[in-house]
């Protein structure tokens, strides 16, 4: 087991990975912006190093990053998501220097940074895919040409990178003259390649992923899945673990298929494979996330399993410490992602200093989170200010204790989407499972937001901050 790990990252993530480290009594070693210097993560760390200079930049200078890891004594690097973890040359550069990248080889770094390779490979070993071009693209005529033989509606998606950038829709050739010069834009500005390509549309899917976890040795499982329809803009603000509308033999042989794919080529650290649903309940492949995903936190909850902790011992050699017949899906959870935006002006996010904090507890609920009063968000980086995980033993429970949670959950001095996620949660359709990505989109128009302060709860908050100070 490696003895110290350096965390290639900031904020929530890197706490999360820290906690990890820490139960398998590994040091921890942070690196951190100027804007980041009050950050829990550089609090939490065994140590701390500041990176000069532009703030996102800061994160993305793998020379310096891996100069640090060899100066500190770090044996290895945890990426955890975004930022540098799904980069090939980063992975290739620190194993070249003797410091091991937490993740998967280089070669499937680079197959599955592309789209379109992966969904040829994944062709290829027999899983499901969806009609559409087998090339990058950035000629408007051939993307013509591709749509008009797999038929309308199509979808424009971004050939490189992920998270919902450069994802447009046309349902006919006029569209597709507009929304395909916008995709092309939209990629070139997030990935720095405008390439794209074309795909059948698939109307008002389920977004379905599973979770894999292999070893160095040869040895594969899945972890089930996670419904992650819950979006805004393509973009995942609500998963939840296991999905309420997949029977177990549709999961059983969904994860199957994975796990096949994932030994044929051995792929080896964790990953995860989304597809898209339609109302029939036929799957098609969309892409392979070698990394971990933000909400991997809801499958840890329904099956018992530290995935952040398998992901650092199988970097370090180590077989995985459960099989296949070990894993039980145990009840619902869901994961809310807590963003410091303003639902009631179109979700802009809205950095600022938190005035008043407090997080709900109890019974099978748990925060993922670095903010507390005082703290300043700083405008350069996502907007999510923490991950509210609840779980529960049956889809009615997990319901009843999440409004509970988010009715306990109290952020002051800027916006949050709290009041957005009791909307969804009182909303009928959602009760009764009814939902898939459109969902949001449409229910938006319906929802009126008020920021509330709940004089109960916020109560309760000052009488901690009170009983903090005192020391009781």
């Amino acid at each position: 087991m490696f003895k110290k790990v350096l965390i290639a990252n900031r904020g929530e993530v890197a706490t999360r990975v820290i906690r990890a480290c820490k139960e398998l009594g590994i040091k921890t070693v942070a690196i951190y912006s100027e804007a980041d210097v009050n950050s829990l993560h550089v609090k939490k760390a065994d140590e701390a190093y500041l990176i000069h200079g532009d703030p996102v930049k800061a994160y993305l200078n793998y020379y310096k990053i891996v100069d640090i890891a060899k100066r500190a004594g770090a044996e290895a690097i945890h990426p955890g998501y975004g930022f540098l973890s799904e980069r090939a040359d980063f992975a290739e550069y620190a194993r070249k220097k003797g410091i091991e990248f937490i993740g998967p080889s280089v070669e499937h770094l680079r197959i599955f940074g592309s789209k379109i390779e992966s969904k040829k490979l994944m062709k290829e070993l027999g899983v499901p895919v969806a009609e559409g071009s087998e090339k990058p693209i950035n000629d408007l005529q051939e993307a013509k040409e591709i749509a008009k033989k797999i038929g309308y509606p199509v979808m424009i998606k971004a050939a490189h990178g992920g998270g919902g950038r450069g994802l447009r829709v046309a349902r006919n050739e006029k569209e597709l003259e507009t929304q395909f010069q916008i995709a092309v834009k939209e990629a070139e500005a997030a990935f720095g390649k405008g390439e794209v390509f074309i795909e059948k549309y698939i109307e008002n899917p389920r977004h379905i992923e599973i979770q894999i976890v292999a070893d160095k040795h040869g040895n594969v499982v899945h972890l089930g899945e996670r419904d992650c329809s819950l979006q805004r803009r393509h973009q995942k603000v609500l998963e939840i673990a296991p999905s309420p509308v997949l029977t177990r033999r549709q999961r059983e042989k969904l994860g199957k298929i994975c796990v096949e794919a994932a030994r044929k080529i051995g792929y080896y650290g964790v990953g995860t494979w989304e597809f898209l649903m339609d109302k029939y309940g036929n799957f098609y492949f969309m892409e392979v996330n070698p990394r971990l995903q933000v909400e991997h936190t809801i499958t840890e909850e329904v099956t018992g399993i530290d995935i952040v902790q398998e992901q650092i011992r199988i970097a370090a050699g180590m077989g995985l410490s459960f099989s296949q017949r070990n894993v039980q899906l145990r009840g619902f959870a869901m994961q809310f992602r807590i963003n410091a935006e303003d639902p009631s002006k179109d979700f802009v996010p809205v950095p600022g200093t938190i005035t008043a904090y407090y997080s709900p507890g109890g019974i099978g609920v748990r925060i993922d989170g670095v903010v507390y009063k005082g703290y300043t968000i700083p405008p350069y980086y996502d907007s999510m200010v923490a991950k509210l995980i609840v779980w529960g033993r049956n889809w009615d429970e997990v319901i009843r204790r999440s409004r509970r949670a988010l009715g306990e959950f109290v952020i002051r001095g800027v916006p949050t989407t709290i009041p957005f996620f009791k909307k969804i949660l009182n909303d009928p359709e959602f009760v009764k499972g009814q939902f898939d990505t459109s969902f949001i989109d449409k229910k938006i128009k319906e929802f009126t937001f008020i920021q509330e302060t709940d004089p109960e709860v916020l109560a309760l908050a000052i009488s901690a901050a009170i009983a903090a100070h005192h020391g009781l």
